[in-house]
């Protein structure tokens, strides 16, 4: 005889950010500097708040939901960020956190630098320092002009692509 199935859980699991369980870790993997975890979830927050309705306040606690963070971490990188100038927030019931400014003008590699400024780590010169400097340089083109509309966009694109037709 079979086992009950759970119908607990009828809504799908669908990631919601371009840096999900595929991607985790591919920035760190590439990129010299180390990206930390806060690193990490800050692009993720950035990235959640893009997605959203502009201008609409969003809960901190369905962000940490989306994006698998844990809540009290997510709350103080949302208090940097705020201080950096990347999100505000609004108080009360109908409060949350959204994007400080349009998604087109907030770049992964100014929210990457802001969250990483205090970790500069690099040992002195040796052979490989001319090759780590092109790297960097190489990397800082590539995420200092790709904006989060533009991952979104590009997010959504890839979401909806593959969205099977079930008309017969």
């Amino acid at each position: 005889m079979n086992a009950p199935k759970d119908t607990t859980r009828l809504t799908p699991t669908i990631p919601h950010s371009p840096l999900d369980k595929v991607h985790r870790g591919l920035l760190q993997s590439l990129y010299p500097m180390n990206i930390s975890v806060k690193t990490e979830y800050a692009l993720h927050a950035i990235f959640d708040l893009a997605v959203q309705p502009q201008g609409e306040p969003v809960k901190i606690a369905e962000i940490a939901r989306r994006q698998k963070i844990p809540q009290k971490f997510l709350e103080l990188i949302l208090s940097s960020l705020k201080q950096g100038g990347f999100v505000e927030s609004r108080r009360g019931a109908e409060g949350g956190y959204r994007l400080a400014r349009p998604a087109d003008q907030i770049t992964v590699g100014q929210v990457l630098r802001y969250v990483e400024q205090s970790k500069k780590t690099r040992r002195g010169p040796n052979a490989f320092t001319d090759l780590w400097k092109r790297v960097d340089a190489a990397i800082g083109a590539l995420v200092d002009t790709t904006t989060f509309a533009e991952l979104a966009r590009r997010w959504k694109e890839t979401q909806t692509r593959f969205v099977p037709n079930w008309d017969i």
